[in-house]
């Protein structure tokens, strides 16, 4: 440890000690000592946090950090719109806290150059928290809002006033993600704010809702592409919340403006797909041709229904005798890369890559893809002249 009062001519005695050229080193010189904090018993007590250039930024146009977890989870941190994974990185260079250091650059800029420089070390860490990008953790969202899913206004559950509810900011305490990772998951999950709590709608009561929209369509002989928002309310308004059937046309259409009318383009993609989920959720498997019969029936006339709809929904087996079909959603897989390939490999011993895709595509992280996914979790063989993937690792 250097003295604060060492004098020039030490410094260099102690320099000629070391075999160092004054003259390669960068001016001034700092003599270090450690101050009666660093002493102390907390003086290792200090986090260093490594941020990358996208997060600095933000902090110093005063915007906030956010760690988040709970005691039996993985900490995150969180910035607006993005969620990092914190890991301990150890260092085996002891790393200084120094109030008020300055680099040789910044004292260059001061009036007064000086040769040495006196520093008193606050405190000191043998490691620093190294910040990841990871996928954000929402798998606990759905689980959530299910607790208590909206049934209607009229239903038992409402007028229970113990059930789980969560507002925005109990989201953000409870859930591993950025505020924008959260509010754009809400939307995938077609939740709605009723009363200021976020709610995921029970899935008959969207369909009901889905009905009465399609049936007025219907009756009104009006284009999916041009539903006037005004009449819906005006017809449906007496049946269910306004802000029900609004909700049910953002979910299932696109909203737009056009001679000062709000119009919903309603897709019909997603009305198939729906209508799909409806009657295969009661059904443990269905054969696949009267499957297809049966869809095509139930959706509304003018629609046309096709497998490619319901992909990370259901899946079929084309090996079976006759070919069925099942309900096998991505949002009820596990989320972690290995528990979901072992989740997959239990529902099917070998995939094609155009079966496996769907359930594994949210995994891809932002340098990842299908492929190395598979290459990573999985072992390639050729079957029937079509490459097949199945575990590394026996499934029980």
């Amino acid at each position: 440890m250097m003295p604060s009062s060492r004098t020039r001519e030490e410094v260099d005695a102690t320099l000629q000690i070391a075999k160092l050229n004054a003259a390669e080193l960068l001016r001034p010189v700092h003599c270090l000592r450690f101050g009666a904090s660093a002493r102390g018993a907390d003086a290792g007590d200090f986090c260093l946090l490594e941020l990358d250039p996208a997060l600095c930024p933000q902090l110093e146009a005063g915007h906030s950090l956010v760690i988040r977890g709970d005691k039996d989870e993985q900490a995150v941190l969180c910035s607006k719109d993005k969620t990092y994974d914190l890991k301990i990185a150890d260092t085996s260079n002891m790393l200084l806290f120094i109030p008020g250091c300055k680099t040789p650059e910044q004292l260059k800029m001061e009036s007064t150059p000086r040769d040495i420089v006196h520093a008193e070390i606050f405190g000191f860490s043998n490691n620093y928290w190294e910040l990841r990008r990871c996928r954000p953790r929402l798998k606990k969202l759905k689980k959530l809002l299910m607790e208590n899913a909206y049934e209607g206004p009229d239903s038992q559950k409402e007028k229970e006033s113990n059930r789980s509810k969560y507002t925005t900011e109990d989201l953000l305490d409870l859930i591993q993600a950025s505020e924008e990772e959260i509010m754009t998951q809400l939307q995938v999950l077609n939740a709605c704010e009723i009363e200021g709590y976020w709610r995921i709608l029970e899935f008959d009561y969207e369909m009901k809702l889905l009905n009465h929209v399609t049936q007025l369509v219907d009756s009104e002989s009006w284009s999916f592409s041009k539903v006037p928002l005004n009449v819906c309310l005006q017809e449906l308004g007496p049946l269910e919340p306004e802000e029900m059937i609004e909700h049910c046309l953002k979910c299932y259409g696109k909203k737009y403006i056009e001679e000062g009318e709000v119009y919903f383009e309603l897709s019909a993609d997603k009305i198939c797909r729906a209508t799909a989920q409806m009657l295969l959720q009661n059904a443990v498997k269905f054969n696949l041709s009267e499957f297809q019969e049966v869809w095509q029936q139930s959706v509304p006339e003018g629609m046309v229904t096709n497998l490619d709809q319901l992909k990370g929904l259901a899946l079929v087996d084309r090996h079976s005798r006759p070919e069925i079909i099942f309900l096998l959603k991505v949002d009820d897989l596990p989320e972690g890369n290995q528990e979901r390939f072992n989740s997959l490999f239990s529902v099917r011993e070998k995939w094609t890559e155009e079966d496996i895709a769907p359930y594994i595509q949210d995994l891809c992280g932002e340098k990842q893809t299908i492929g190395t996914l598979l290459t990573k979790y999985s072992r390639s063989s050729m079957q029937n002249g079509i490459k097949v993937y199945n575990s590394r690792r026996p499934i029980s």
